[in-house]
């Protein structure tokens, strides 16, 4: 597969976050939340949610409210259909 141009050294699966890799994302986002934060805000930005959960069940968990709002509308209308 690797054509000897070393495409295939620029697929790396990074597991780990540095500490630099970290400050520098906190910094941004306290940038961020300086442009839209309101006097009542406090000065520094809250920090993120932290969820354990893996992907598959936050993807899991949307899919079935985007399934749920689906057959809600779904139902609304055929019983709007029935009214008529």
């Amino acid at each position: 597969m690797d054509g000897g141009d070393g495409t295939a050294d620029l697929v790396i699966n990074k597991r780990f976050v540095s500490e630099s890799e970290l400050e520098e994302r906190r910094k941004r986002r306290q940038e961020e939340w300086e442009k839209v934060r309101k006097p009542e805000d406090p000065e520094e930005c809250p920090e993120e949610a932290y969820d354990p959960r893996s992907l598959y069940e936050r993807l899991q968990e949307q899919r079935e409210k985007k399934q749920q709002e689906f057959e809600e509308q779904f139902k609304f209308s055929k019983h709007q259909k029935l009214l008529f």
